[in-house]
C-alpha cells in the first residue's frame, strides 16, 4: 500500500490511468491508420508508390534521437508540452513504418480474387478495406496492437521529455520518483510497483499470444 500511494499527493492509480489512456488511444490509432496506409501500398495504384514506400522504409534506419529536437520545437510551438498530445497525435499520421511494413506484407499475402469479387458486388476501395482486408488481417492487427502497447507502456524517454507535471506522469515516470540522488531511494515500494506494472503487459501478451505468433509467421509470406 505504501508503494500504491506514490510520492507526494499523486498516487500510482493516477499513473496507471495516464498510461492506459495513452496506450489505448495509441493502439487504436496505430491499428487504424497504419492499416489504411498499408492497404494503399499493398492494393492501390498511384504515382510514386514504389518511391514513397522506399522513403518510408528508409526512415526505419533513421535513429529516433535525430528527430528529437525538431519534434520538441514543433510540439512546444503548438503548446502541447505537459500534455499527452505529443505522444498520441503522431500515431494518427501512421508514423510507425515498422507496422506499415508488417501490415503490407500480410495484405500482400491475401488473394486479390476477393478484391475482384467485392468490386463485382459493388464495393468501393474503402468497402474492400473495411469488409475484406480488415477482418482477414486480424493476426497482423493484433501484432501491431501488442507491440504498440508494449512500446508505449515502456516508453520512458518521450514521457520524460514532454510530461512535466506529476499529475500527467505515467507508470515509468512514477517509478522514477522512488529514486533519490541523495541515497534515500525507496527500494521496497519501487520493486512492488515494478512488479505490478508488468501485469498489464503480461496479461495482454498471453491473452493474444496465438494471434501474435500467427501474425509474425504469416507476414513474411507473399501470395
Amino acid at each position: 500500500s505504501e508503494g500504491w500511494k506514490g510520492i507526494g499527493i499523486v498516487g500510482f492509480g493516477t499513473f496507471f490511468k495516464n498510461s492506459f489512456v495513452i496506450c489505448i488511444i495509441s493502439c487504436i490509432a496505430n491499428a487504424v491508420f497504419c492499416s489504411l496506409t498499408a492497404f494503399a501500398f499493398a492494393r492501390l495504384k498511384f504515382i510514386g508508390k514504389k518511391l514513397w514506400f522506399a522513403i518510408m522504409m528508409t526512415t526505419l534506419m533513421l535513429p529516433s534521437h535525430v528527430t528529437t529536437i525538431p519534434r520538441y520545437i514543433i510540439f512546444r510551438s503548438f503548446g502541447w508540452i505537459n500534455t499527452f498530445l505529443p505522444i498520441i497525435i503522431p500515431k494518427f499520421f501512421a508514423t510507425d513504418a515498422f507496422f506499415i511494413f508488417l501490415l503490407v506484407q500480410f495484405i500482400r499475402s491475401l488473394p486479390k480474387d476477393m478484391d475482384e469479387a467485392a468490386k463485382i458486388d459493388g464495393c468501393g476501395k474503402f468497402g474492400i478495406y473495411s469488409r475484406i482486408i480488415m477482418p482477414l488481417s486480424v493476426p497482423a492487427l493484433i501484432t501491431t496492437i501488442l507491440f504498440t502497447f508494449l512500446w508505449t507502456w515502456d516508453d520512458f524517454f518521450n514521457q520524460l521529455l514532454y510530461l512535466t507535471s506529476p499529475t500527467k506522469y505515467t507508470v515509468p515516470m512514477g517509478l522514477r520518483l522512488f529514486l533519490d540522488s541523495s541515497g534515500m531511494s525507496l527500494w521496497g515500494p519501487m520493486f512492488a510497483m515494478s512488479v505490478l506494472s508488468l501485469v498489464p503487459a503480461f496479461t495482454l501478451f498471453f491473452s493474444l499470444q496465438k494471434y501474435f505468433v500467427k501474425g509474425i509467421a504469416t507476414t513474411g509470406i507473399k501470395g
